[in-house]
């Protein structure tokens, strides 16, 4: 049964094929971030394969850049134990949630700011072999302050990162969206 599966993020990209969606699944549990389930697959040989799948609205993951500097943050992660600097980001809150109107909402919740440019670089799966979480890439730039207050459950702090550090920076990130973003950006400035 493929009834109520979160389907994967938007096509940004064309794939390189497309597989059929499974011909049984049983959900194991429904959370708020993510659902997960074991889905039979039948390859085209005819073999049948088992999988655990972690299904996820998807997010988005935002390259703030002001006078020279990109905008990062560094913040708790409780599943890694670590304090990570990260570009913002945040989740979809339901299922076809505009990416843009999410990372507005995030780049305000997460750097304080708006943003009057927005250049979309498409966007990429997390872990493609487990986990249906598709990150939309934004670099953003003209900002200025927003209104909108931080989440102080999140204990996020603000680490402005001077553009001609991005290779230091990205040698010692650890965080994958952040990597791919940022590659993403030095590739663009030729640093």
């Amino acid at each position: 049964m493929t009834e109520g599966r979160i389907l994967p993020g938007a096509d940004t990209q064309p794939p390189e094929g497309r597989l059929p969606g499974p011909i049984s699944s049983e959900q194991i549990f429904d959370g708020q971030i993510v659902r997960l389930r074991i889905s039979d697959y039948r390859r085209p040989s005819g073999v049948v394969v088992r999988r655990e799948v972690l299904d996820h609205l998807g997010a988005v993951v935002m390259v703030p850049i002001e006078e020279g500097h990109i905008l990062m943050v560094r913040q708790p992660r409780d599943a890694v134990e670590e304090i990570m600097l990260e570009l913002p980001a945040g989740k979809l809150d339901f299922p076809g949630e505009d990416p843009k109107a999410a990372a507005i909402r995030e780049l305000a919740e997460e750097v304080g700011r708006e943003a009057g440019q927005w250049t979309y670089l498409g966007g990429f799966y997390t872990a493609p072999a487990m986990i249906t979480e598709f990150i939309h890439l934004f670099v953003v730039s003209d900002l200025r302050p927003s209104d909108v207050p931080p989440l102080p459950e999140e204990e996020i702090e603000i680490v402005r990162v001077p553009i001609s550090q991005l290779p230091t920076v990205i040698s010692q990130v650890r965080d994958a969206k952040t990597l791919i973003g940022l590659l993403h950006t030095a590739r663009a400035f030729g640093v």
